[in-house]
């Protein structure tokens, strides 16, 4: 692997969205810093291939950076009947030191619930965390995440924190295991769950999954692999301009934008940013 395409850090996470005030209300509202919308630079959008102008929103929860994308060529609405285990899936599992609070503040925000029952404990088997997955107004697929108290010297804190991780579906586990360590991440203790509470969790009847963790040299956030035993679905063809064509920056030694062995946008960027906006609540 070319070293300037190697990950560092992950520098932040990049949402599209058909409609930046309302978006960014809903994570105003879930307790997000949020900033102006701005102009998208020229030169990103041509690594990005996208033609045309774009706007964007940065946003910011406690060291933890999103920013949501707007482009005047929409891309295709997220498919709201894609499940957990279809490979579209991608989710950012926010810490919280109260997921069913934070799960009350967001539905009543306009979210939609992934989750049968909200929030789900998990066994210690399973990591031991309460959560619950959800959408925001536009489908993306979000995780509160509430870490038995002290278990996580990362997350020490009341209220929303941060972003611990992104966790993407894959079809093939040794493959994408492979392609994350060649571009620089180290492999963490994997995890198989399963169980009434994952079906909780997932909403899923007979769900049965494997997680591996993928960490780069500065955590957190990190990555997490979800191999659903026997229900991956097809790989989907994403424009990087629809709905569910979440991203991952990483800083990096240039700026370009690659996909994964399941079609899962990351963007290397030289700075992390584009420019920077005055963040408010």
């Amino acid at each position: 692997m070319p070293p300037e395409l190697t990950f560092g850090a992950i520098a932040g996470f990049r949402l599209v969205t058909s409609d930046l005030p309302r978006l960014a209300a809903f994570y105003r509202a879930i307790g997000f810093d949020v900033g102006a919308a701005l102009p998208i630079s020229a030169a990103e959008l041509a690594v990005l291939g996208i033609a045309g102008t774009g706007m964007r929103i940065e946003m910011s929860l406690g060291n933890s950076r999103v920013d949501l994308d707007c482009y005047t060529a929409a891309g295709r609405p997220y498919p709201l009947e894609a499940s957990a285990s279809d490979r579209i899936f991608q989710h950012l599992a926010i810490v919280t030191d109260d997921a069913r609070t934070a799960w009350c503040r967001a539905r009543d925000a306009g979210a939609m619930p992934i989750s049968r029952e909200q929030p789900v404990a998990l066994p210690p088997s399973s990591g031991g965390v309460t959560a619950v997955k959800l959408r925001d107004p536009e489908g993306h697929p979000l995780e509160f995440t509430q870490f038995p108290r002290g278990a996580n010297p990362d997350w020490q804190g009341t209220g929303i924190m941060g972003i611990d991780h992104s966790a993407i579906s894959v079809g093939d586990l040794a493959a994408s295991r492979r392609f994350y360590a060649q571009h620089g991440l180290v492999e963490g203790e994997p995890m198989l769950n399963q169980g009434p509470t994952q079906v909780a969790l997932d909403g899923i009847d007979g769900v049965v999954v494997d997680i591996v963790p993928m960490v780069p040299a500065t955590a957190p956030p990190h990555i997490e692999l979800l191999g659903y035993r026997d229900r991956a679905g097809a790989t989907v063809a994403l424009s990087v301009k629809d709905i569910a064509a979440t991203r991952i920056v990483w800083h990096a030694a240039r700026d370009a934008l690659i996909r994964d062995p399941d079609g899962h946008y990351h963007q290397l960027s030289r700075t992390g940013r584009s420019q920077a906006g005055t963040l408010s609540r």
